[in-house]
Parts: C-alpha cells; structure tokens; sequence
C-alpha cells in the first residue's frame, strides 16, 4: 500500500493509528465511474482485515454494475463533527470480486476472515448472514492518504 501525502504528513494517521480507524468505523462512500465518465458516489458498510477494505455490496446495485465495467475504486472512510475532530482516509485502487455473486454461503476460504469481521462489526454475530442480494468485493489499496485534524492540537 503506497502512502500518496506529500503534503499534511503532520496530520497523517501511522499504520497503528489507520488500523484502529478503519477497525472501528462502519460506513464509507464509495466512488465509482459512470459509463459516461460522471463519479458515483455511495455509501457503503465495510470491514478492513489490515491489508484490504472489503465491502459486501447489492449485485444488482448501480455500484456493482458500474464495477463490473470499470473496477476503478476510491473510498473514504472519515469521522468527526468539529474541524479540530476531522479524521479520515481515502483509499483507492481496483476493486476485485471474490466468491459466488450473489452469495449464498457456499465455502470460500477467502471469505473466511472478512466475514466474520463484518458480521460482529455490523450485526453482533459471529457469522454472516447470506441473503442472496449481497457479494463480495475486495479493495487492497494502491494508494492511502490519511488525516487526522487532532494533531494539529487546540485548532
């Protein structure tokens, strides 16, 4: 994963801090790009297993099928109400399908991880629940860039 900041490096998260970050939010926005070039924007829950962002997405959703033509990806995933609280990240890259879609629970050890992390992040169990709507797509980030506004100190 490429750290891409040049700039605000003051305020950028360490690879402790983005762990934590992406450990415990819930929601990102995903981007995507539109057959006609325009950006797509939606929002999304996820699990991130410390190397890759997984996102279980409707494959029958505008996203998907946007995907399906154009794997090009970027996601934010941020936090906080006042400026001196704003923290966040961007990841971008290709998005890749893993497993069955729509999935339906048949075995794959890939899954193994992110699905348990998404069911207890999201829905308090300790596997997930298939509803034959949802399928897996996995984002190892190209490139990551992070803020973290706390560190700037009593802004």
């Amino acid at each position: 994963m490429a750290v891409t900041q040049r700039r605000g490096r003051r305020i950028m998260m360490s690879p402790a801090e983005l762990d934590a970050f992406l450990g415990e939010q819930r929601t990102c926005r995903v981007a995507t790009v539109s057959p006609d070039g325009m950006p797509h924007v939606s929002a999304l829950w996820f699990a991130w297993d410390g190397t890759s962002l997984w996102l279980y997405s409707i494959t029958r959703s505008r996203r998907w099928s946007e995907l399906r033509r154009d794997p090009r990806i970027a996601v934010v995933v941020d936090a906080g109400e006042e400026y001196g609280e704003l923290r966040g990240v961007e990841l971008s890259g290709t998005a890749v399908f893993v497993g069955e879609a729509p999935r339906t629970g048949e075995p794959c050890p890939e899954l193994d991880v992110p699905e348990r992390l998404f069911a207890r992040k999201n829905f308090g169990l300790d596997s997930m629940p298939h509803d034959g709507r949802h399928a897996w797509l996995r984002l190892t980030p190209e490139a990551v860039a992070s803020w973290d506004f706390r560190k700037l100190g009593g802004f």
